[in-house]
């Protein structure tokens, strides 16, 4: 996916000296490791990376590996990590963990399915406020019915979409360092790291050791937003468009 998305670059004409500005939400984050990395990319086209609500995977010391490993126990995927990854945790896209309970196994009925992927993207009181659109009771049943409309389109979501995504995701991992290759040719400055503490869908130590590993005396910028879940361009939209402003007026500043 990230030579798919080198090559329209290239199609496009966008390469010229610091012109791509690089957002990854989840498994988007990943992508973008990839874009930005040493097998694809041209990282001099790159002022800034933001990567939200990421997934990171390493070969991790024993002792950072039971950090993240206590913090998984409540989902039960702590055995995860005989793998080359932190743990399978696939994809922000609700409609690929939707009709699979915890063990992706056991098929669930509609409602169940539903506050299933509702808690792991979201956090309970975001979930439960009145919809900011004003069009249904709350947030969380103004994602229930985008979530139903979706799965309408049978061509576009399906269980080989799942499989496939399962497997990049999963078994995405970077070591630090590639990490450290990363932030040298984008530059640490460039690079932002933000994700939420009640993210079910990737917990929040990952976000921590990724902006840890690519940082140095804190030259990326870490935001962990308190009481947020996996989703944070929806559960804090303006925020979030800030956080992006602040991170691109910064990368100006460097040019």
């Amino acid at each position: 996916m990230a030579k798919d998305t080198l090559e329209l670059l290239n199609y496009l004409g966008w390469t010229a000296l610091r012109q791509l500005n690089i957002i990854g939400v989840s498994m988007g984050g990943m992508i973008s490791q990839e874009l930005v990395g040493p097998f694809v990319a041209l990282p001099s086209h790159v002022p800034y990376l933001s990567a939200p609500s990421q997934h990171y995977c390493r070969f991790m010391k024993f002792q950072e590996r039971q950090h993240i490993i206590e913090a998984e126990k409540p989902r039960g995927i702590g055995r995860t990590f005989g793998i080359e990854s932190t743990c399978c945790t696939y994809s922000s896209s609700a409609e690929h963990l939707a009709p699979y309970s915890t063990d992706h196994s056991i098929p669930k009925s509609p409602d169940d399915q539903l506050d299933d992927v509702k808690g792991r993207l979201f956090s309970q009181s975001w979930l439960d406020a009145a919809d900011e659109y004003g069009e249904f009771p709350s947030n969380g049943d103004r994602f229930a019915a985008m979530e139903l409309k979706k799965r309408q389109n049978t061509e576009g979501f399906t269980r080989k979409g799942f499989i496939c995504q399962a497997i990049a995701a999963g078994w995405h991992h970077k070591s630090p360092e590639q990490l450290e290759e990363l932030a040298d040719k984008v530059g640490r400055q460039r690079i932002q790291v933000l994700h939420g503490t009640v993210d079910q869908m990737i917990t929040v130590p990952h976000g921590e050791t990724l902006a840890r590993e690519l940082g140095r005396d804190g030259e990326v910028t870490k935001i962990i937003v308190q009481g947020r879940g996996h989703v944070l361009h929806m559960e804090e939209q303006r925020k979030y468009e800030q956080w992006l402003e602040n991170i691109m007026d910064k990368v100006e500043d460097l040019r």
